[in-house]
Formats: C-alpha cells, sequence, structure tokens
C-alpha cells in the first residue's frame, strides 16, 4: 500500500459505546510512521523510555544506538505490508504515542502501542486504538487483531477491554506473566 504524507482523517467508531468527543482531542492527529518522522519519534523514545520500561521490558541500549537503521528497515517493511505503524503527532510535530500493527499475515495483525507519561489517563489510549481498529479493517483489510498485556498494566487492560478486545488466555510478555487478547473486526 503506497504510504501518504497527509494525516488519516478520523473515522467515527462502529465498536462499543464511545463517549461523545471519544476521538483524538483537538491538537492531535494520527499518521502512518515516515522517515521524517525519525527525530521526534527517537526523542519520544528517549523521553519516555523509564517510564516505559516501569510496564513493559526495556528495548535496551542497541534499540537507541541503531535507531535509524533500525527505522528504515521498518519502513522497508511497512512498504511492503508487514507492518503498519503510526504516530500520534501533535500540532508542533512533537510525538506523544505509537500505535502499530506487526506481524501482518493472512488477514491478522498484533497491535502494539505506548502512550507518552504526559499523556496518560486521559483517554488518548483508548481513542488512538479505536482509530487504529477502524484503519486495520477498512484500509489494510484486517479481519482480527491480537494485542496482550502483562499481568501488572492495568491501564493497558481497560484500553483493550473498552476497544471490544476479549480476553482469550494468558501468555508471558517480557517474561512476565500476561493477558492475551483477541478482537474480531467488521463484526
Amino acid at each position: 500500500m503506497p504510504e501518504s504524507s497527509a494525516p488519516i482523517p478520523p473515522r467515527p467508531s462502529s465498536r462499543g459505546a464511545a463517549a461523545p468527543g471519544a476521538g483524538l482531542p483537538p491538537g492531535l492527529r494520527l499518521e502512518r510512521l515516515r522517515a521524517e518522522h525519525a527525530d521526534a519519534l527517537l526523542a519520544f523514545e528517549v523521553e519516555n523510555r523509564g517510564y516505559f520500561a516501569s510496564h513493559i521490558s526495556d528495548r535496551g541500549d542497541a534499540f537507541f544506538a541503531e535507531f535509524g537503521e533500525r527505522l528504515a528497515e521498518l519502513l522497508i517493511d511497512q512498504d511492503a505490508g508487514e507492518l503498519h505503524f503510526h504516530v500520534l503527532v501533535e500540532d508542533d510535530g512533537q510525538i506523544v504515542g505509537r500505535v502499530n500493527l506487526v506481524d501482518v499475515a493472512d488477514g491478522s495483525a498484533e497491535l502494539g502501542y505506548r502512550i507518552a507519561e504526559r499523556w496518560t489517563g486521559r483517554g488518548l489510549a483508548t481513542a488512538a486504538v479505536r482509530e487504529l481498529c477502524e484503519l486495520a479493517a477498512g484500509e489494510y483489510g484486517l479481519k482480527e487483531l491480537r494485542a496482550g498485556t502483562n499481568l501488572t498494566n492495568v491501564g493497558s487492560q481497560k484500553v483493550l477491554e473498552r476497544t471490544g478486545f476479549v480476553r482469550v488466555g494468558e501468555r508471558e510478555y517480557g517474561g512476565r506473566p500476561g493477558i492475551e487478547y483477541v478482537l474480531a473486526l467488521g463484526v
């Protein structure tokens, strides 16, 4: 699928009982990841590294040292349709979140997301996941999304449940016990 440099327009969700105004807050937009996001994305990852590591496994020093090379590889994989990476961008260009689909195959993909610590608790993850679910079904033709979180990440569990994901089992995430979820799209 060709990449567009234009932001992805918000779409109304067809899922769940979203409260009025439950879309992305004014001043934020969801964009497909592009090479031009590199500096802002690295700044986002560095700024929030400690916060993320408190909930999930740390990416390690190599991730940061080899960031540019790894991003270039991911963009190639994205162009091939193997993954779909998105960033939440403020009007000033700062990135405040990531919402990604990886392991895309046979109409299914794994959902992952990270929201900047300063944006937590405001419904941003829920709104972003809803938008990405719409894209997954409408733009990418996916039929199912999988997701998971460790047992201690209650906030992430709530996001998944609010967006229609159903608990289907247990699995380890980063060496920690966790919960697996599935969402059937287009239902």
